[in-house]
């Protein structure tokens, strides 16, 4: 489904990306982790085509959109469903306003299948009834509900997830990791995850991809990535901090 190979970017001088290549099957949830700053936002607007590399190409079912004028890349972002960090929702369009927007944007459908489509989408994120409310009446979970309905709503081959659960609680954290995994098995999506969350985002994920330094370090079932030896992995997922890491 996705194929990143040898991918370089850089901001002025600072290297951000140095050379990751990473294979993502048709319809797998993979998890990117890594600590702050080390480039998963980056990687994944790469994904998106929102950034262009220095080199390197991103396959797409085969196609390089790299090398795809605007026209040509807006197809393949059709495809593509995303779920921004801080949700990104309109704040003065309704929750059905912003769950209908890709819809009424893009598509040719009638406001009753649009209706349809949004009422499902809703329902499938557990916001049955929730259509009038304003995003400054919901609460943080509910924001990244509402968020994911509209992601989902286009019906997408691809979702990308940018560190879905930032700054929710862990109970919250623990219902949108569950909702992440009833949609996944619902729509049957190719899932790409930034996430943090360790141990918690294992019980969802099918791989795990450890990005360091620019490049993918490790890449595994979360079982491997548990177990890993690998001194990167092993101090990002128990939380050590006992002096510097060699690579």
């Amino acid at each position: 489904m996705i194929e990143i190979i040898d991918l370089h970017k850089s901001f002025d001088s600072q290297k951000v990306l140095n050379g990751v290549n990473l294979k993502i099957a048709d319809k797998e949830v993979i998890t990117i982790m890594g600590k702050s700053g080390c480039g998963k936002s980056v990687l994944i607007k790469h994904i998106i085509g929102l950034l262009m590399p220095d080199r390197g190409s991103v396959l797409i079912n085969g196609v390089d959109i790299t090398r795809l004028d605007l026209k040509e890349l807006d197809k393949i972002r059709e495809k593509l469903g995303v779920l921004f960090q801080g949700g990104a929702l309109f704040d003065s369009l309704t929750v059905y306003g912003n769950v209908a927007f890709p819809l009424s944007e893009k598509t040719k459908l009638s406001k009753s299948g649009i209706q349809d489509r949004v009422i499902q989408a809703l329902e499938d994120v557990g916001l049955k009834g929730m259509e009038k409310k304003y995003p400054a009446e919901l609460s943080g979970g509910m924001k990244k509900r509402v968020a994911l309905a509209r992601a989902l709503i286009t019906e997408p081959s691809i979702v990308l997830f940018d560190e879905p659960t930032t700054g929710l609680d862990p109970i919250i954290t623990s219902s949108i990791h569950i909702l992440i995994k009833a949609t996944h098995e619902k729509y049957g999506y190719t899932g790409v995850v930034v996430s943090h969350e360790v141990p918690e985002i294992f019980e969802i994920t099918d791989r795990v991809a450890m990005l360091h330094n620019g490049v993918i370090v490790e890449v595994g079932i979360p079982e491997e990535i548990q177990n890993s030896t690998n001194p990167v992995v092993r101090q990002f997922i128990t939380g050590s901090h006992e002096g510097p890491i060699e690579v």
